[in-house]
């Protein structure tokens, strides 16, 4: 099997780094510039190539690495070449493989195969993706194919439909993206204490990478420390008193999800647990009645 690779950005000059380096042929890259596609095929030891038309004829299968919104019209562009018995990808983690229209005309297959890993440089090494979980989706000919295509590189894989790949995609960005909205909130309350702002972030990474280390060991009911799982309701009074708007309703969204893993780690504090509910649900009511009264001033400003 040979993989060719239209786009030559950071995932796609990982992905085939990857693939070179435990020895599965990779033809090389077309892009939209020749200056990347060199890049590319330079770093992976491949071929650049400066038509499209070319590397689908000498690839089994073509992965198009290209940002989302391009995935349509780059498949638009493919459709006037003649080929037959491909497989096509794409590396989203939101699209399905539908974005493959009239695929089946070309007697090929479309599969989405989105590694569930943050790839942050151009080619990045195989300690990257050495680890990262793979999902697939697609044409059902060769979803096995696919599966064992990639525990045989060592990585577990699974097979999604096309109908959970939004909530799929959500729930990485939450992990993901979300945490890192997360951190900056931290860091921003520590400068507000007057933490320099290089010193906040040092003083909260210990704190935050021995939680990830914890619930890498552990699921997240059993993971749960704080506040919220020791019902302490004065000091969750205490934060949400001194919070701003925008971070004291993060803090009671955040807080009440936290609750629910309290109520399964500990059953035998319900009552403590009902009395903390009571409390985010009424500093919540506090802020609804509290934004009521703004929207009202504004209009009799009007």
């Amino acid at each position: 099997m040979v993989i060719g690779f239209i786009g030559a950005g950071k995932v796609g000059v990982t992905l085939g780094t990857y693939f070179v380096q435990h020895q599965i042929h990779v033809s090389g890259y077309c892009s939209k510039t020749e200056a990347s596609a060199a890049f590319a095929a330079d770093a992976t030891g491949t071929k650049q190539y400066n038509h499209m038309e070319s590397l689908i004829a000498d690839s089994d299968v073509i992965f198009l690495t290209v940002p989302d919104g391009a995935i349509p019209s780059v498949w638009d562009s493919m459709k006037h070449i003649s080929f037959s018995n491909k497989m096509i990808c794409h590396c989203s983690g939101a699209l399905s493989s539908a974005v493959f229209s009239e695929i089946e005309q070309k007697q090929s297959f479309g599969y989405s195969i989105h590694p569930l890993y943050a790839i942050s440089g151009k080619g990045d090494s195989d300690e990257s993706l050495s680890n990262a979980f793979f999902t697939i989706e697609g044409a059902s000919e060769h979803l096995a194919f696919w599966q064992d295509f990639f525990q045989r590189l060592g990585n577990p894989a699974e097979v999604i439909s096309a109908d959970c790949k939004g909530k799929y995609h959500a729930a990485a960005v939450f992990v993901s993206n979300f945490v890192t909205g997360l951190f900056f909130t931290g860091t921003s309350l520590l400068q507000q204490c007057g933490f320099p702002p290089d010193c906040a972030g040092k003083a909260l990474l210990p704190l935050f990478l021995d939680n990830a280390r914890t619930l890498a060991r552990k699921d997240p009911v059993q993971a749960l420390t704080g506040p919220v799982e020791r019902a302490d309701l004065e000091t969750v009074r205490k934060h949400l008193s001194v919070l701003g708007d925008e971070e004291r309703a993060l803090y009671a969204l955040m807080s009440e999800i936290l609750l629910k893993l309290a109520r399964e780690k500990h059953p035998e504090r319900q009552d403590n647990y009902d009395a903390l509910e009571s409390v985010l649900t009424g500093f919540e009511e506090a802020d609804s009645q509290s934004l009521q009264r703004e929207e009202q001033a504004a209009g009799r400003q009007k």
